[in-house]
């Protein structure tokens, strides 16, 4: 199929779920349930309580979302909004601050920012909850599951059909190896050792899930950190060309999260795991704006300095007015227009590299 018949089924299928949401045709989600792991792309309000700089629960954030500021890191929908209508979801996965009694058994988002696979990542930001403390969340839903279902055996049932997206490692660099003014890791270890690192106990917080009834698995890798704003502003002489050694580590450990996708494979024959490749996507978007309706892909639709990029977007600030026209909304996060092409995308593969070994359509099926 080629791009263009291909984008217009995807927003096709994303309206109808839409429709289906406001006039009320309810056909049954793919899966049962859809669990969230990961931080800022996807947090969807967990951090709003809590004492931190990472925080996106005010205005201009949320400015094209139905419910305005809820705290996602974005104009309107995160890629995992998109990819809930896509799986056939009535209404927003609730975060786990505010998943209550009947809600969790559809799934639970316990994204947040700042929050990495280490849990020092973040923390020159405040509070945030790190891939183990969001691993110790799940564990929690978890047992509240088997009460509502009466037992373990229904429960362990009911969970391995459900999908669990993870999608941290960002921040392990943003926000802890090339920040060398409060870390020592870009110091102490070359970007090899410390994929290694990062995908060492990456590896222990998946086999917890394991454990705790997981058998679909989607391992979203980092995206071209080395092309944000932030980055473009802090690194790039022009502004325009990406940080070559950010996005080399980003691809040293994209690399080894793929390779973790087959060793789990390999080693649970219950399971499924699959990767995707959020970094081939987003340099597809980059390099072929125009074929996407986007004009600027440098520069944040809402911040300020350099490439609105050296400080995120504040309060009351105005945006861009044209925001569909820009895949960044701020210094580090996609505009929802990007979001929907990513969510889009992995839920049903465009290119061969997009999804490893299957899509996240595929993994429902099963």
């Amino acid at each position: 199929m080629d791009l263009r018949k291909w984008w217009v089924v995807m927003v096709l299928l994303v309206l109808i779920n839409i429709q289906n949401y406001y006039y009320g045709a309810k056909a049954a989600p793919q899966v049962p349930c859809y669990f969230i792991f990961g931080d800022s792309l996807v947090d969807n309000g967990n951090n709003n309580q809590l004492s931190s700089l990472a925080r996106a629960n005010y205005l201009p954030y949320g400015i094209d979302f139905p419910n305005g500021p809820t705290g996602r890191f974005s104009n309107g929908k995160t890629t995992v909004d998109v990819i809930a209508q896509l799986l056939g979801f009535d209404g927003y996965i609730p975060p786990y601050s505010a998943a209550r009694g009947q809600d969790i058994l559809r799934g639970v988002n316990y994204a947040s920012a700042a929050a990495g696979i280490r849990e020092e990542t973040g923390r020159q930001l405040g509070d945030r909850i790190s891939f183990s403390g969001q691993v110790k969340n799940y564990q929690n839903t978890v047992q509240q599951v088997v009460n509502l279902l009466g037992n373990e055996d229904q429960a362990a049932n009911y969970l391995s059909r459900c999908i669990y997206s993870i999608g941290l490692g960002s921040n392990d660099y943003l926000n802890n190896y090339f920040q060398p003014l409060y870390y020592s890791t870009g110091r102490q270890y070359t970007p090899e050792q410390y994929a290694d690192l990062l995908i060492q106990q990456y590896t222990q917080q998946l086999q917890a899930f394991y454990n705790y009834g997981a058998r679909k698995f989607v391992l979203i890798g980092v995206g071209q950190i080395g092309c944000s704003p932030n980055q473009l502003a802090q690194n790039s002489p022009d502004g325009r060309t990406c940080v070559k050694r950010v996005n080399d580590a980003n691809v040293i450990f994209n690399n080894k999260l793929r390779g973790l996708v087959d060793q789990f494979n390999n080693n649970n024959s219950d399971a499924k795991f699959i990767y995707i490749n959020a970094y081939g996507i987003f340099q597809d978007i980059t390099a072929n704006p125009a074929r996407y309706g986007f004009r600027v892909t440098n520069t944040g639709c809402c911040g300020v300095g350099r490439n609105n990029g050296q400080i995120t977007c504040l309060p009351l600030q105005n945006p861009c007015p044209n925001r569909r026209e820009y895949v960044f909304w701020d210094a580090f996060h996609p505009t929802e227009a990007a979001n929907t092409i990513i969510a889009t995308r992995s839920y049903s593969a465009q290119s061969p590299s997009d999804a490893y070994p299957i899509d996240i359509r595929r993994l429902a099926q099963l």
